[in-house]
C-alpha cells in the first residue's frame, strides 16, 4: 500500500489520508481523544488558506533583518521585524511582552540597539500541557551581488520552492507555528495546549541577552513550561521528515603567528627569517589528513561509542549521501585544549624564531535529549498523521547552542522539529523553503498540539 506523495495536499483530500493513516494504523485515535473531524478541519483550513500564509511569508521575507551587519539601517528593520512578530500574535489573542535587550557595544566604540526579545503566551489552563517555542526572526546577509539568481529578499516561488533570505531559517518555521495557532483560532476552536513563544532577533549574531533573560524568567515566564521545541534545523532528506535529538556542540580556534608589529620587505628580507606564513600553513596541515581524520593525538578519546541502540537508528534513516555532499558541508569538531597542545608540539619543532598563540574563541556544549520524552512521542505521531511515515531520528551538526541552555536552566524537555528539507541552502544564495514543506509542517505542529493534548 501507498501512499501519496508532493503535492498531495491537492490532489488527496484530508479525509482521505486520515481514513487511509486509520485503515493503516487499526485505528490512530482512542475514543477520549479530539474527534477525527476537527483535525480533517484543520488540515482542510490550512489548504484553502495557504496563498495567505505564503503571503505572510513573503511579507516578513521583505524586511531586511540581517543581525550580522553592524548597520544602523539593518538595525532598524530588525526592529520593524520583531513588531510585525508582535503584532501577529497580539492579533490572534497572545499575551505579548517585548523585553528589552539594551544595545550592542561595536569594537569601534560604538553601539546598536539590540532588537527585543518577544516573550508570548496563549492560555494558561492548568489542565492542559504548555508547550513553549523558540525560533529566531533574524537573517545572515544577502544581496544579488552574492551569486543570488533573485532578489533574496523578495519571495520568488519556482517549481514549488519559495526561494528568498529566512525562508527556512527561521522566519518559514515561526510563521508556520503561527499558522497553526491562527488555524485553531480561526475555526473557533479551543487550543488543545497552552502555546508560549521565545522569538529573538540576534540569534545569527550571538543570541545576546537570550541566555541571560532565560537565566532571570526561570521562575516567571518559564515557570509554567512543559516542554520546549525548536524548529531551527533541516531534515537529512528532500523527502523523508526527521526528529533532531542532539547536536554536537563545537569549539571555534584561532591561531596567530606572528614575527614583528609591522610588515617587512620581501626583497630584502625574504629567504632569510622565518616566514610566519609558513609556519602558518604548517600548523594547519597537521590538524587533519586528506581523509578527515582529526591528526591530534588523543582526540577520539574523547568522542562517546556510538551503542547499538544509535546504530539501529541510523540505518532506518532515509540519507542519500550524494545529495547530502551537494547541499551541505561538514565541519570538524575540536576538543577542549588538546589543539593547543598539539600546535605547540608542532612549532617547537619547526624551531622558528616567530611567536604562536593559540586562543579559543567560542566554545559550545553538545546537547541530547531523551528521546522517550511524550513530546518525541507526540511528534512521531503527528509526523505519521501528516507525512504517513515514520521520521527519520536523526543528531545534527548544528550547534544551536539554546538548546542546552534550555535544558540546564528550566531543566525540561527540549525537542527539535524541522521542517526544512536537505536542500533548503540555509545561509547560502539559494535559500528556500519549499511551500510543501512549509504547509504541511503548518498542519504538523497543528496535529502535534492535539497529540500533545492527549498524552499529558
Amino acid at each position: 500500500m501507498g501512499h501519496c506523495m508532493y503535492p498531495w495536499p491537492r490532489l488527496c483530500g484530508a479525509s482521505s489520508l486520515l481514513a487511509f493513516l486509520l485503515l493503516l494504523d487499526g485505528g490512530m485515535f482512542s475514543p477520549s481523544s479530539p474527534p477525527t473531524g476537527l483535525l480533517e478541519k484543520v488540515f482542510q483550513y490550512i489548504d484553502l488558506h495557504q496563498d495567505e500564509f505564503v503571503q505572510t511569508l513573503k511579507e516578513w521575507v521583505a524586511v531586511e533583518s540581517d543581525s550580522v551587519q553592524p548597520v544602523l539601517r539593518l538595525r532598524r528593520e530588525l526592529l520593524r521585524m520583531m513588531d510585525l512578530a508582535a503584532d501577529r500574535l497580539r492579533n490572534l489573542g497572545a499575551h505579548v511582552d517585548l523585553v528589552d535587550a539594551g544595545f550592542q557595544q561595536l569594537p569601534d566604540g560604538q553601539s546598536l540597539p539590540t532588537p527585543p526579545i518577544i516573550l508570548a503566551a496563549l492560555g494558561n489552563d492548568p489542565k492542559k500541557p504548555t508547550v513553549c517555542f523558540y525560533g529566531h526572526l533574524d537573517v545572515q546577509p544577502a544581496s544579488r551581488e552574492d551569486g543570488w539568481v533573485t532578489d533574496p529578499h523578495t519571495l520568488t516561488e519556482v517549481d514549488g520552492k519559495l526561494y528568498g533570505r529566512g525562508t527556512t531559517d527561521n522566519k518559514g518555521p515561526v510563521l508556520a507555528w503561527i499558522n497553526a495557532v491562527s488555524t485553531f483560532r480561526a475555526l473557533d476552536e479551543d487550543l488543545p495546549v497552552n502555546v508560549k513563544f521565545v522569538i529573538e532577533g540576534m540569534e545569527e549574531a550571538g543570541s545576546l541577552a537570550l541566555e541571560e533573560l532565560v537565566q532571570k524568567e526561570k521562575a516567571g515566564f518559564f515557570s509554567s513550561v512543559d516542554y520546549i521545541v525548536i524548529s531551527d534545523n533541516l531534515w537529512v532528506s528532500r523527502r523523508t521528515p526527521a526528529l533532531t535529538w542532539g547536536t554536537r556542540g563545537n569549539s571555534y580556534f584561532m591561531v596567530e603567528v606572528k614575527c614583528r608589529d609591522q610588515d617587512f620587505h620581501s626583497g630584502t628580507f625574504g629567504g632569510i627569517l622565518n616566514e610566519p606564513m609558513a609556519d602558518l600553513v604548517a600548523l594547519l596541515g597537521s590538524l587533519v589528513d586528506s581523509s578527515g581524520r582529526i591528526l591530534i593525538p588523543g582526540i577520539y578519546d574523547h568522542v562517546a561509542p556510538v551503542t547499538e541502540e544509535e546504530k539501529r537508528t541510523y540505518e532506518a534513516i532515509d540519507l542519500d549521501l550524494e545529495e547530502y555532499r551537494n547541499s551541505s558541508q561538514v565541519k570538524k569538531f575540536l576538543f577542549d585544549t588538546k589543539v593547543k597542545q598539539h600546535l605547540d608540539y608542532i612549532f617547537s619543532k619547526r624551531n622558528s624564531s616567530n611567536q604562536m598563540t593559540v586562543s579559543m574563541t567560542l566554545g559550545l556544549h553538545p546537547w541530547v535529549a531523551n528521546i522517550r520524552d511524550n513530546q518525541y512521542l507526540a511528534a512521531k505521531r503527528a509526523i505519521k498523521t501528516v507525512f504517513g511515515t515514520e521520521p527519520d531520528m536523526i543528531r545534527d551538526g548544528s550547534t544551536i547552542p539554546i538548546a542546552r541552555i534550555f535544558q540546564d536552566a528550566i531543566q525540561k524537555s527540549v525537542m527539535m522539529l524541522p521542517l526544512g528539507a536537505v536542500d533548503d541552502g540555509e545561509h547560502s544564495q539559494k535559500e528556500k523553503i519549499n511551500r510543501w514543506n512549509y504547509i504541511e509542517g503548518s498542519k504538523l505542529f497543528a496535529a502535534f498540539f492535539l497529540e500533545m493534548a492527549k498524552l499529558h
